[in-house]
């Protein structure tokens, strides 16, 4: 009997083993792993690098998107739904250095089967650095 977190991770393994976030199959992934909150939100840690930089010291933006994006659209693999981003705002509220320790998580704001929208946070020490809105539409070709 297959449970769902065991569905949603093979769910997760067979559209995204090539991902460059969270890729098993991809030597450049940065291998984020999502675990599963008991409201249903996503959150992971994440370790930032100088690899990731844009200007000296702080964390590419194109990253952070990223990243927000991912921990959206795990949290709606966490509910065995295959979508894909329609629309992402992101707000960076603070820069993020560089070599730092960070929490990511992502929780449903609405549920209207195709769409989708969702939020999510980078926390440094409980301090939101960033947080992105996403509107995303369930597809049936992932």
């Amino acid at each position: 009997m297959t449970t769902r977190e065991h569905a949603t991770t093979i769910n997760a393994r067979n559209s995204h083993s090539r991902c460059l976030l969270c890729g098993s199959l991809n030597p450049r992934s940065l291998n984020l792993s999502f675990q599963t909150e008991e409201n249903g939100a996503v959150s992971t840690r994440f370790s930032a690098h100088s690899e990731l930089q844009g200007y000296e010291g702080i964390l590419h933006g194109g990253v952070i998107a990223s990243l927000l994006d991912a921990a959206m659209t795990h949290c709606l693999f966490n509910r065995g739904i295959r979508a894909v981003t329609g629309d992402l705002h992101v707000r960076f509220v603070q820069p993020i250095s560089c070599n730092l320790q960070l929490e990511i998580r992502a929780w449903v704001l609405s549920s209207h089967p195709p769409l989708y929208r969702l939020k999510a946070e980078i926390l440094l020490a409980q301090n939101v650095m960033a947080w992105a809105e996403a509107k995303f539409v369930q597809s049936q070709i992932l």
